[in-house]
């Protein structure tokens, strides 16, 4: 089974396709990357090239499903309307494309990912490498967290989920 993975951003979006033949066989990331919106742009225009970037993730390689970070709000509430609004798109594209969408709350990720659902963010960037094998990123000198993000939310569905 194939997945589309996303961290939700606005300037940032995590996203991963990762894979899994069977059931007892190990993860594989196809493919990682962080996408990216400029702040010069209008909020539409940044919209719109997340959407158009999830439905050309979703056309080229036809995931069976989207699993994606729920939204927790934090101190700014411009951000997390920013980030609610990606998020709409997202779920659009997804749904657009009949794909299952599961969503995981960030405890839940970081337990399935480190085993403790207050870990930092360190210590699950660490781990991630030893899950699965990372060497499919985009570009290994400039690993943003927000990719790592993505690739742990696709490891929770697995971790998860029975398909």
């Amino acid at each position: 089974m194939r997945i589309l993975s996303i961290d939700p951003g606005y300037e940032r979006l995590g996203v991963a396709i990762i894979e899994k033949e069977a059931v007892g066989k190990k993860e594989r990331l196809v493919f990682s990357d962080c996408i990216r919106t400029s702040a010069k742009l209008s909020p539409h225009e940044r919209l719109l090239i997340i959407g158009s970037a999830i439905e050309s993730l979703i056309k080229e390689y036809e995931p069976k499903c989207v699993a994606l970070e729920a939204l927790f709000f934090t101190n700014n509430q411009k951000t997390a309307m920013l980030v609610a609004e990606a998020r709409g798109v997202i779920l659009y594209e997804a749904a657009r494309a009949e794909l299952e969408i599961k969503e995981y709350g960030p405890g839940e990720i970081k337990a399935a990912i480190t085993g403790y659902g207050r870990s930092d963010k360190a210590g699950m960037m660490a781990m991630i490498p030893h899950l699965i094998d990372t060497s499919a990123m985009k570009d290994s000198k400039k690993k943003l967290d927000d990719e790592f993000d993505a690739i742990a939310v696709g490891l929770t569905f697995f971790a998860r989920e029975r398909f």
